[in-house]
């Protein structure tokens, strides 16, 4: 039996390497462990073959799974870097994507939110702890290479334009507008004001995306509960995948904490397409879920 026949290496090397990030490893670090070249760590990241024995001592060094690094099962995520380049990774190869997250798809708000969002995510770190400078000074290089991933998303989405269908919940962007763009809420009133003026620029943009409704993106106003754990569903010819994430870059995000997984499995894409298509035909779409968001701006 050739086992290594049912492998896709190409997916493998895409997990390798959000693990590795998630890992804070370079790919001399990875090659020095496992008595290998640099170039040969970038080659596996490619897609190159790969024994199974060096899985094993890769899914080790890495603080995972075979089964994760293979994915045979669920990939899980407990580092926010590796679970956003592996967002990254997948919306390069979809076709179409259903997604849902806190207050809105990060895909579709403007050109100044990962500014507001890196503030937002330094505002987050802990404050008067016992950690070291050293400490916070690695946290805020992994909040710039988080913003980074997220602008090579955004720049491969704007490029691509493969076809979205956002569910946006109006309970959330209530809370988004009321809370506006901050880390933390004890923050001086002058920058309180200037951070919901934002929150209301980024719902205004939704609005008018719900007016013009560009050919490539749907987006769904749904005046009900919202799942908990925000989702995004990637269409290709080939496969469906699923990514849930409790990680959120809204208001008050979270980054920290959580344990984000990845799946393939059909049951679990199924199921969430049927979640997915009940609340899209019971939500305000176009002109009438952008009235329903002005509505919102105007409320005193």
């Amino acid at each position: 039996m050739n086992l290594s026949s049912s492998i896709d290496y190409a997916a493998l090397g895409d997990r390798l390497r959000a693990y590795r990030l998630g890992a804070s490893l370079q790919a001399e670090d990875v090659a020095e462990s496992l008595g290998v070249s640099r170039a040969v760590v970038y080659r596996m990241e490619k897609g190159e073959i790969v024994k199974i024995e060096t899985v094993e001592r890769l899914a080790q060094l890495l603080g995972t799974s075979m089964a994760s690094l293979l994915g045979v099962e669920v990939e899980y995520y407990a580092n926010f870097l590796s679970f956003f380049e592996r967002m990254r990774q997948l919306e390069q190869g979809a076709d179409r994507i259903m997604a849902h997250f806190e207050p809105i798809s990060l895909l579709l708000t403007s050109g100044d939110y990962l500014n507001y969002l890196r503030l937002m995510l330094l505002e987050t770190l802990p404050q008067g702890d016992a950690s070291s400078q050293s400490g916070e000074a690695v946290r805020v290089k992994e909040i710039d290479q988080l913003v980074q991933i997220l602008q090579e998303r955004k720049a491969a989405f704007a490029q691509r334009r493969p076809g979205i269908v956002s569910l946006v919940g109006l309970r959330d962007l209530e809370r988004f507008l009321h809370t506006g763009l901050v880390g933390r809420l004890d923050l001086p009133e002058a920058l309180r004001k200037e951070r919901i003026q934002a929150a209301r620029q980024e719902i205004e943009r939704i609005a008018e995306l719900m007016e013009s409704e560009p050919m490539h993106v749907q987006v769904g106003l749904v005046d009900d509960a919202m799942p908990s754990s925000t989702f995004q569903l990637f269409q290709s010819a080939s496969r469906s995948v699923l990514a849930l994430s409790p990680f959120r870059l809204g208001e008050l995000p979270n980054v920290r904490n959580g344990i984000a997984t990845v799946t393939a499995s059909p049951e679990a894409v199924k199921l969430y397409e049927q979640m997915i298509e009940r609340l899209w035909k019971a939500s305000y779409k176009g002109k009438a879920g952008a009235e329903r968001l002005r509505k919102l701006l105007a409320r005193p």
